[in-house]
């Protein structure tokens, strides 16, 4: 009988006034926990984003460069014709892939990528007319995002500029440069492969 009474007191408990609840206190640091490892959850997100869309942007630039590569050239027509139709394949097969990450800015941090954007944008409109300065500048661009030292002329006023970017953008503008940078090179290698090649044509007509 005094077990049962007992038992019934203990199953009253979570309803008596003497009854020990979480406090507002307790509450609030296991939210903050959570919260916690929310957010650890969401820039392990961001960063797998980011690594898919650069991921991204190196497929595009290797298609590109097997879609321009000498071998390509040296290849007979048919062969290249059909190679052609799978890299554009591939090409639109990689473009639909959509990855998109956000980046909270305030007003001096857009106009900050605004202004950065558009000097990269102005060099990039005047490679065709001339690559080798576009090179030059666009090394010193890129040198100006770099924290090690660097024999390259630094473009001190986009240092600043981008400086006053955030720091996701800062990222995207160096490694948007480094692809600028590597494309004209492997632009003016061709170049020189094909003048080469031209000229090679030209000593043998001549020697006939």
């Amino acid at each position: 009988m005094a077990q049962a009474k007992i038992q019934a007191k203990m199953n009253e408990a979570p309803c008596s006034k003497f009854s020990r609840t979480m406090s507002m206190a307790d509450r609030s640091v296991r939210l903050l926990e959570s919260l916690d490892e929310l957010e650890i959850r969401v820039e392990a997100l961001r960063e797998t984003a980011s690594a898919m869309e650069q991921e991204r942007e190196c497929i595009l630039e290797m298609i590109q460069s097997v879609q321009n590569s000498q071998e390509m050239r040296n290849i007979c027509a048919g062969e290249r014709e059909e190679l052609s139709l799978t890299a554009n394949r591939l090409m639109g097969r990689t473009i639909s892939v959509e990855i998109s990450v956000g980046t909270n800015r305030n007003a001096q941090q857009e106009e900050a990528l605004r202004k950065a954007t558009l000097i990269i944008d102005e060099i990039v409109k005047k490679l065709l007319d001339d690559m080798v300065d576009g090179r030059q500048r666009l090394l010193a661009l890129h040198a100006a995002c770099v924290t090690e030292a660097v024999a390259i002329p630094i473009d001190q006023k986009f240092q600043a500029i981008v400086i006053s970017c955030a720091l996701e953008d800062q990222k995207k503008i160096k490694s948007r440069l480094e692809t600028l940078v590597r494309n004209v090179g492997n632009a003016e290698k061709n170049i020189k492969i094909m003048d080469h090649q031209k000229l090679e044509g030209t000593n043998a007509n001549g020697s006939q």
